[in-house]
Parts: C-alpha cells; sequence; structure tokens
C-alpha cells in the first residue's frame, strides 16, 4: 500500500536552544520511503543523526524565535502476516541480542510490579495466544480517554485507572508483555485512519523470530502504520525533544493512502 504523511510543527523558541526530531519515517523492512523532504522556515542549523542498525532517520537542529518544520513524504508498505495467535515465544538463550533489552523494566512500563497478575490472569497460556489475551483483557477493562493521563504516567497508573490515551495504553501492553517475558518495545508511527489524525503510540511484541505490531488501542489498522521510531517507551520515541524552552504555536499530522 502507498501512503502520504506529513508532519507540520509550529513552536515559538525562548531563546537558541538544539531540538532533537523524530517525525521522518523509518527505513525498516516491509517499509520504503520513496521520497520525503524536511523543510524549515525560516532556514536553520540542522545535522542529520540516522541509525544505521534501526532505520530511524533523526534531524538536530538549532532553534530561536518562531520556527516552523514541515515533513513530506510518500511511502510504500509492504502487506505481513498479522496472524500472531499461534506464533511460539521463544527461550531466553534463542533471543537475538539487541531484543534483551526489552525484556526489561523501563521508566513507563515497570513491568516488574505486574509479575504476580500477569502469572494469575495469563500464566496457562503461551507465546501469540498469550498476546491476544492480554490485548483483550485491555480492550475490557481500559477505556480510552484524554485528560486523565500526563507525561509522567506509567504503566501502573494506567492499570490502577483503567483509562488513557495511545501512550497509555502501549506503556500498559508492552509492561504485561514483559511480565510474561515476552520481549516488547513502543514505537511511533503515522496510523492510517486514525481520528483525529495524530502520531500514534503503538507497540511491538517478539515472537517466532521477528516483531509483530499491536495496537492496544484497536482504534488504527496495524496495516496502515507509517514506522517513525522505537525504543523502550515513550521517552526513546517523543517527535521533538527539546533543550530549553518553547511553546506550542500549531501543529498537525497526517497520512493517506494514495494506492495499493
Amino acid at each position: 500500500m502507498l501512503f502520504e504523511v506529513e508532519a507540520s510543527l509550529t513552536y515559538d523558541f525562548a531563546g537558541p536552544c538544539e531540538v532533537l526530531l523524530l517525525v521522518e519515517a523509518a527505513h525498516s523492512p516491509g517499509q520504503a520511503v520513496l521520497s520525503d523532504a524536511l523543510t524549515f522556515w525560516p532556514p536553520v542549523e540542522a545535522t542529520r543523526i540516522d541509525d544505521p542498525v534501526t532505520g530511524e532517520r533523526r534531524t538536530v537542529f538549532t532553534a530561536a524565535g518562531r520556527v516552523n518544520a514541515l515533513y513530506r513524504a510518500t511511502v510504500k508498505l509492504t502487506p505481513a502476516n498479522q496472524d500472531l495467535a499461534g506464533e511460539p515465544e521463544m527461550a531466553l538463550r534463542d533471543l537475538p541480542s539487541e531484543v534483551l533489552a526489552y525484556l526489561r523494566a523501563s521508566r513507563y512500563s515497570p513491568s516488574d510490579r505486574l509479575l504476580r497478575f500477569v502469572e494469575r490472569e495469563f500464566g496457562t497460556l503461551k507465546g501469540g495466544r498469550k498476546v491476544a489475551a492480554i490485548l483483550a483483557w485491555i480492550a475490557e477493562h481500559v477505556d480510552y480517554e484524554a485528560g486523565v493521563s500526563h507525561s509522567g504516567t506509567t504503566a501502573i497508573d494506567t492499570f490502577i485507572d483503567r483509562a488513557g490515551v495511545c501512550r497509555d495504553f502501549s506503556h500498559l501492553v508492552i509492561a504485561l508483555c514483559r511480565a510474561a517475558n515476552l520481549p516488547a518495545r513502543a514505537v511511533s508511527a503515522y496510523a492510517w485512519r486514525l481520528e483525529p489524525p495524530d502520531l500514534h503510540a503503538v507497540a511491538e511484541v517478539y515472537l517466532g523470530g521477528r516483531w509483530w505490531l499491536i495496537d492496544a488501542t484497536g482504534r488504527a489498522p496495524v496495516d496502515g502504520l507509517v514506522r517513525v521510531a522505537t525504543g523502550r517507551d515513550a521517552a526513546d520515541i517523543a517527535f521533538m525533544t527539546i533543550m530549553g524552552g518553547a511553546t506550542l504555536v500549531e501543529q498537525h499530522f497526517k497520512i493517506d493512502k494514495v494506492g495499493d
């Protein structure tokens, strides 16, 4: 499937500062960036810091005053099998070294505090069936509701409050999977059919020798996700990290399907 994506970010920066921008579509398996452009108005000093391993594309720029960053791209997604129910979980000794970090608790997904719950609720299940059961539990017990969480909300807060937005759903499903000894990580993506359009926080779980995209909110089809960044949790995938002070003026994201 062929998609066009766009991000427009306008901020007032209180003084000269560096900004890390993570809005560009990644080069990754099943995802080909056919064309793209990142422009700034007024022009700024910008440096690329791309990751050759993950395919993440990052830009650092120096900002002062009002700055608009505009990103547009055409991306081709190759459909992959999304039925993970029969996929096996892997023994620790068989996991690739780069996957091991995603078994550990992190700042926003403290999975070590959910071990007892996961064992009681899902302990009889394995692999993809366990992940499916975790997603079903979240769908039944957690409401999608804006305004009940904030930038410091963790998976434990969401587990207690039983409400949140995509970031919170992502942290919770990651924490529950890790507590079940299943590697899981956070993903930011342009999400086709998501309303309102935004950079969407979803997750991936490692089963049967590959990563599987999962959206615990159920608000966007996973075969229409254009990946931007991956990491342990939201701290690693924030679309903008400002080394100073700034005020949001306007921002929007969009994704349109333009071909099969």
